[in-house]
């Protein structure tokens, strides 16, 4: 009789009822353990920084013995890596104005990785979606940028194609917020190319740091002149996130980019834009070395490559429309993308 009398749910709970949970919040070791990357990645972008500011005409070569016998070869390139390292901490100790460029350099980088890393966890957290802290990736010394960027890790599955669209651009477009004051004071602080550099650039290989369209507008609106201009931190790390962020609006694989299209365009599409992409990329690679004798984009190539053996995942629910404020928010993106890509970074001569 009790059990005749027991309550009872006469429908069976929706599966979209528990598409939305609430993720657990990081733990203090999660977040001790993140902070020290963080802190560890400010230091060795700041060393970066400071290595990009230090005058070319410093001295501060390493003076390490000729190699003489077997051990000797083994032992020379860590022994002369780590006095270099010396070396440039010695300079930056003995000239603060060179170690604030680089604090400065750290600091506005940061700020643009951190944007972009936070706005792909909070778009996580709204959807319930568990998702890691940023991991900062600190870079050895030496390192042009000082980091390998940063990323989250996603842990549960994407509930919707809304959700997969909203954490996919998040990133990228909270970086973009930040990049566009760092590239504007980049524009505004640009000073003439001292001589020396002029002269030092007919002398042996020298790299060229091919400006993004985001700057080259910038300083046709501001009426400033980069091209012959010296770089100065906030341009540099203006440079890398504009390269970091078209690098990830690709439309391939997992990247964001990637997310975006299979969100607006389905699986199928996804593959073929993908294919498309890495095709292009192939032939930029080629390109860039034959013009400007860059090998970098065979690294990214390669890169493409992996991320298109990788399947896409799917959302749990994908019969619901994106509708017309995230069509728009798709075509900002691709925007976005035009804003930041530039089809030759770099030059060598």
């Amino acid at each position: 009789m009790s059990d005749a009398l027991r309550p009872f749910q006469p429908f069976a709970a929706s599966p979209a009822a528990n598409l939305y949970r609430q993720a657990a919040k990081p733990t203090a070791r999660e977040w001790a353990r993140h902070g020290a990357l963080l802190a560890l990645t400010a230091l060795t972008c700041t060393f970066a920084g400071t290595m990009l500011a230090i005058p070319s005409d410093a001295q501060i070569e390493p003076h390490v013995a000729a190699p003489v016998g077997a051990l000797a070869h083994v032992v020379y390139v860590p022994a002369y890596y780590f006095l270099a390292v010396a070396e440039i901490c010695r300079y930056a100790a003995a000239h603060t104005a060179v170690l604030a460029e680089g604090v400065t350099f750290a600091a506005a980088l940061l700020a643009i990785l951190a944007a972009h890393e936070s706005g792909h966890y909070v778009a996580c957290r709204r959807y319930g979606v568990r998702a890691t802290l940023p991991f900062f990736i600190p870079a050895p010394p030496l390192f042009l940028a000082g980091t390998f960027g940063a990323f989250i890790k996603i842990k549960s599955p994407i509930p919707t194609r809304r959700a997969l669209f909203d954490i996919g651009v998040a990133g990228p477009l909270a970086g973009f917020l930040v990049l566009i004051p760092v590239a504007v004071v980049a524009v505004l602080t640009t000073h003439p190319a001292p001589p020396l550099a002029d002269a030092a650039a007919t002398a042996g290989s020298t790299i060229y740091f091919n400006d993004p369209p985001l700057l080259r507008l910038l300083a046709r609106a501001l009426r400033m002149d980069i091209a012959n201009a010296a770089p100065n931190p906030f341009y540099f790390a203006a440079w890398i996130g504009l390269l970091v962020t078209s690098l990830n609006l690709l439309p391939v694989g997992q990247l964001d980019g990637g997310h975006a299209v299979f969100a607006v365009l389905g699986k199928r599409a996804h593959r073929v834009v993908a294919r498309a992409a890495f095709a292009a990329m192939v032939a930029l690679a080629f390109l860039g070395w034959r013009w400007h004798h860059a090998p970098g984009g065979f690294v990214y190539a390669v890169l493409l490559f992996v991320m298109l053996l990788v399947p896409h995942p799917r959302a749990l629910r994908e019969e619901d429309s994106l509708g017309r404020a995230r069509l728009v928010v798709a075509w900002l993106t691709l925007a976005v993308f035009l804003l930041s890509f530039e089809p030759f970074p770099v030059s060598i001569s």
